[in-house]
């Protein structure tokens, strides 16, 4: 489905709507200015410079508070304008961080009054996630998510490999009507 444009990230997107409030966002920078200063398009830059593939993903959280303290600076907002002229806000932060080691995800808090643009409910999602497959230490994951009690990743499993050569992630498998299927 036709996602929109990032206007602070100088990119743009396609959504593939999921069940359990997920979804899966390809995204393409643009030949924009803000693409070259935003830290999220240069790192969507430098992942289609490489041939693209899995940039990183990404924790919704309901407090950035204890993410910014331990990061030492603020999130930034960000922004989806959609071909019909609505608008999805949200804060975020972790981009660099992912940029530097990309098994470590970043974080965003959807903005009040959003529910109804998550990118999960543009459709009747027919999939869900059930597994990613990362190459780096959970412990740092953990490190890098303030060791959360419960798995932010609700029910999807996680395989940890020993990374040879960039960490980050090496696949994910979504449940499909028609069966599992690996990318």
């Amino acid at each position: 489905m036709k996602g929109g444009i990032h206007p602070r990230f100088g990119t743009r997107n396609v959504i593939f709507p999921l069940q359990n409030d997920q979804y899966l966002e390809v995204v393409e920078v643009l030949n924009h200015p803000a693409s070259d200063k935003a830290p999220f398009g240069q790192a969507v830059r430098a992942r289609s410079e490489m041939g693209g593939g899995w940039m990183g993903w990404c924790v919704a959280v309901d407090d950035l508070a204890p993410f910014e303290e331990r990061l030492g600076r603020e999130s930034v907002p960000g922004n989806r304008k959609f071909p019909d002229g609505q608008e999805l806000t949200w804060r975020q932060i972790g981009i660099h961080g992912l940029i530097a080691d990309p098994q470590v995800p970043y974080m965003l808090r959807w903005d009040d009054g959003t529910a109804d643009l998550h990118p999960s409910k543009a459709l009747a999602g027919k999939g869900s996630i059930s597994a990613i497959s990362i190459a780096g230490s959970r412990d740092r994951v953990r490190e890098w998510l303030g060791s959360p009690e419960q798995s932010p990743l609700g029910n999807v499993e996680v395989d940890w490999q020993a990374p040879s050569g960039t960490p980050g992630i090496l696949s994910v498998t979504f449940d499909t009507p028609s069966g599992p299927v690996t990318l």
